[in-house]
């Protein structure tokens, strides 16, 4: 390759294709703890409570064959050796995989798509917000984003590439840019002995490069927001860690915003020469995309010194609008380091200039000035690098930031204006790349220790199992790399005739801003509620403010109405957009002007959806509950009882029970629901139970007396309608599906006993029949499903086949699984919980290379659906039954003592 590294100095990766292992029913795992000399009785009562069996180091690391453990890596998380290759190749769902008699159901569905769809991408030139003709291929790649929460994400796969993007907002670019790399130079006694691209990449361009890194000898571990690799450099006795850090801090609205990513290089030199050693981290000026080719990108040197430190970098200006940033490559300068850097090179070119230039003298020119403008179809590159003296059985640390400022936004309609939330300490001019970058540099040592003492309790507890731990943390990451926005809002914007009588409406809006993430990143749709009801326990949790600034921004969308008339795609029936007083199936497309234009989802109708209006009345008491924050709940009393007015209409009889109306009209949009139903019937009574709590706490006994005569009525009405015995059935149709059993047909009990109620006085559902619900389920849809290894199923017939009634009611769906394994929790059946989360957490992140793109749904077989999804972020819901379970043993406990 012409690397100008002597030949008997270079080391090949002479190896055969390496071994690869197909996931087991044992559930080996590279989430595990690794400590030198645990026997296997340690691991087997470390991970009692998850009821596990002793883990072994795992298929993911099968085809490591380095000995380096990486500097100070931590023992819990997902580990993987950069050459796995994952066995099983899953495709997308798509019309292919639906049964002909679904087929037929949906037909009518299908053509009016088609139609819509050729509307969308041919003549207006959108991309449609769910796209089933060009579903997001499997690349089994990703790893850690890095970036902060709403101000854009950029993913660095677990191979080191830089592949997925998201810089406009909510705008996801799938794309490997292979000039976004780290190159790692090696010198002894003034000789470079060693110089290597740290790819396992052989591309096209950038030839001159030494790439192909030998994968056998590196690995990677994520614990979400930070990440390790660790490359062990064959014939060098050099070992290199690079820890990648973002800001995602619990409870923190300020550097919790910032987009930046920190990488600190360790090396260690493991023998008894000294070394001078040098990491180059090269970075294209935009993607290599369309937004690329009109030219005009420039870069250009910086160097910013503050409170005595000193940072070196470059800037990457990408002009193109409408949204224009500028990416910043930096260093840190201490006394012990060297930062160069070549301002401009091309990325499509050989790349020898660079190559030749770090081979030289482990340095680059650094020439001063900014480049000339890019010209048109021209790429334009640049990279810093670091030297530092490494000494003879010593360590030395390099430190890299990155960061981008796209301070202003339009979304694809371009009618507005908006801030991300952290110009609002940074600014909103567009400069604040070499600040953000000196801030990142500064800061990184107090973020991992605030990062450490979150996952300390969590990670040290040895009752949790080890995939548990990397399951809590990794999931997180769609909080960040959902399309996530953090928009400021100015006072003056918000509507003074919906949002008068919310007194805290105002204050929390312009203190702590606007979030939304999407639904998923192949369906695009803010705040998608009815999915937002399973996810939203990780940001009440962790970011409690921002899930009150979502319920508020909720509220408001309730009260106000679109009655523009357009047609829907399941039905063909032309309705409204919105109506008044009921909740909105989404907040917007960020293709299209969100929260001004809601409910981009076009398949139904949902003012008639069944569950929407009954999830915001639970999250609001749930909300409630775990903030003790009494002004929110006086705001949303009135839109509750709005919403539950408007719910009425669906009892139908009077008996004090809603009925579903015959298609599917609630979160499972392909699963049609007739009469009374275990899911939405049980999602009424507890809605209804915690109006009865509301109407006592605001003081209104009549209301209070009204609701608590529903709740007699309906309770009665739903044992004898659904109640069979073992479970609640499926619902009331004539239907031989009507008997099925339904994963989530405890989901009301799941948030009463969320929000401290569902028991003793305020029990809604005889205990044992939940418990004897939560049994039948987990022995025919987790045991009895694929050999108990891949979670729930979501509907599996009393004769113990999975229901194939409908596209969904045979997939598993992640985030309902870890719903349900909390419900199983909160009823003390913490070993089957454990179980039955575990098979979605193997299944997605170890058999199916599906790490940090969790998708929606899999089947048993051949298929996932939707990519990198919201709704398993409902793993923090376990992690709050826990917490629950923990608190009400040491109140027993002291109980007891007295």
């Amino acid at each position: 390759m012409g690397t100008g590294v002597p030949a008997s100095e270079q080391t090949s990766c002479a190896k055969g294709d390496p071994q690869v292992y197909c996931a087991k029913d044992t559930g080996d795992s590279e989430a595990v703890q690794v400590t030198d000399g645990e026997s296997p009785e340690d691991s087997r009562s470390r991970d009692e409570r998850g009821c596990s069996n002793p883990e072994d180091p795992g298929q993911l690391m099968a085809s490591y064959e380095g000995r380096a453990k990486g500097y100070q890596v931590p023992s819990f998380g997902w580990r993987i050796c950069l050459a796995h290759e994952f066995a099983e190749k899953r495709k997308p769902f798509n019309a292919n995989d639906i049964s002909l008699s679904n087929l037929i159901k949906h037909l009518g569905m299908g053509l009016r798509y088609l139609q819509w769809w050729y509307q969308k991408t041919q003549v207006e030139k959108k991309k449609p917000f769910i796209d089933l003709i060009n579903s997001v291929p499997l690349r089994q790649i990703y790893g850690c984003p890095l970036g902060g929460i709403g101000g854009g994400t950029i993913t660095r796969g677990w191979r080191g590439q830089f592949c997925r993007w998201q810089l406009n907002p909510g705008m996801y670019q799938h794309r490997t840019v292979i000039a976004d790399q780290f190159t790692v130079c090696l010198r002894r006694e003034g000789q470079t002995v060693y110089q290597q691209v740290l790819s396992v990449e052989r591309p096209s361009v950038l030839r001159s490069w030494n790439w192909g890194l030998c994968g056998f000898f590196a690995f990677y571990h994520a614990l979400y927001p930070r990440a390790w690799t660790v490359y062990q450099l064959p014939g060098q006795n050099v070992t290199l860690t690079c820890r990648q850090i973002t800001p995602i801090l619990p409870h923190d609205y300020q550097d919790s915003s910032l987009p930046v990513g920190v990488f600190v290089w360790d090396v260690e030199n493991e023998g008894d020469e000294a070394l001078d050693v040098s990491i180059m981290f090269s970075m294209r000026n935009g993607l290599g995309g369309g937004d690329d080719a009109s030219g005009g990108l420039w870069n250009e040197p910086f160097c910013l010194e503050r409170n005595g430190e000193t940072i070196r970098g470059l800037l990457l200006h990408h002009p193109t609008l409408p949204n224009p940033y500028t990416m910043a490559v930096a260093a840190r300068l201490t006394a012990d380091t060297t930062v160069t850097h070549i301002t401009a090179f091309d990325p499509d070119g050989t790349g020898q200039q660079v190559w030749q230039d770090l081979l030289q003298d482990g340095q680059l020119d650094s020439p001063a000035g900014r480049s000339t403008l890019s010209q048109k179809g021209v790429g334009i590159a640049g990279a810093v690098c670091v030297t530092s003296k490494l000494p003879p059985r010593g360590r030395c640390r390099l430190e890299f930031s990155l960061a981008w400022d796209m301070p202003r936004i339009m979304f694809g309609a371009q009618g507005q204006v908006y801030y991300r939330r952290y110009t609002r300490f940074f600014g909103s001019d567009g400069d604040a790349a070499p600040a953000l970058s000196h801030y990142a540099l500064c800061q990184y040592a107090g973020w991992e220790e605030r990062i450490s003492a979150w996952q300390s309790p969590v990670l040290d507890d040895r009752s949790l199992p080890a995939w548990y731990k990397s399951a809590l943390f990794n999931e997180l990451y769609f909080l960040a790399d959902g399309g996530t926005v953090w928009l400021e809002v100015p006072e003056d914007s918000l509507p003074e005739e919906l949002g008068g009588n919310m007194c805290q409406l105002r204050p929390l809006l312009t203190e702590y801003g606007r979030f939304g993430y999407l639904e998923g990143q192949e369906y695009r749709m803010y705040n998608t509620y009815d999915v937002h009801f399973y996810a939203s326990f990780a940001l009440i949790m962790l970011w409690p403010k921002l899930e009150l600034s979502l319920q508020y921004d909720m509220a408001l969308a309730t009260l106000g109405e679109d009655l523009t008339w357009r047609r829907y795609l399941m039905s063909g029936v032309m309705a409204p957009v919105k109506r008044r007083n009921v909740i909105p199936h989404d907040i917007g497309d960020p293709d299209d002007e969100p929260w001004l234009r809601v409910n981009a989802y076009v398949i139904h109708d949902t003012a008639d959806w069944k569950d929407l209006n009954l999830k915001f009345v639970l999250q609001v008491y749930r909300d409630y509950y775990l903030t003790g924050d009494q002004g929110f709940l006086r705001d949303m009393w009135p839109v509750c009882l709005a919403v539950m007015e408007s719910e009425m209409k669906f009892d139908k009889d009077q008996d004090g029970l809603i009925e579903n109306g015959g298609y599917a009209d609630q979160t499972y949009d392909a699963w049609v629901t007739t009469g009374p139903s275990a899911y939405c019937g049980g999602l009424w009574l507890a809605a209804v139970a915690m109006m009865v709590q509301m109407a006592a706490l605001c003081g209104t006994q009549d209301i209070q007396d009204k609701f608590s005569s529903i709740l007699s009525r309906g309770q009665q009405a739903y044992e004898r309608l659904l109640w069979n015995g073992r479970y609640y059935n499926y619902d009331c149709s004539s239907r031989p599906q009507s008997c099925s059993i339904m994963s989530d047909q405890c989901a009301g009990q799941w948030f009463l006993r969320a929000s401290g109620l569902g028991e003793g006085e305020t029990e809604v559902f005889p205990t044992q029949h939940v418990v004897r619900a939560l049994q039948t389920i987990f022995e025919f849809n987790v045991q009895a499903f694929a050999g108990g290894t891949m979670g729930a199923v979501n509907g599996m017939q009393p004769q113990g086949v999975p229901d194939r009634s409908s596209v969904q009611s045979d997939e598993v769906w992640v985030g309902v699984v870890y719903g349900l394994a909390a419900t199983m929790i909160q009823e003390g059946l913490t070993c089957e919980g454990f179980q039955t989360a575990e098979g979605c957490y193997r299944t997605v992140w170890e058999r199916l290379g599906l790490g940090f793109q969790t998708p929606e749904a899999y089947c048993q077989k051949r298929v996932f659906r939707s990519l990198a999804y919201m709704r398993p972020l409902s793993i923090w819901a376990m992690q709050l039954a826990l917490q629950q379970q923990h608190k009400k043993a040491e109140f027993q406990t002291s109980r007891a003592q007295d």
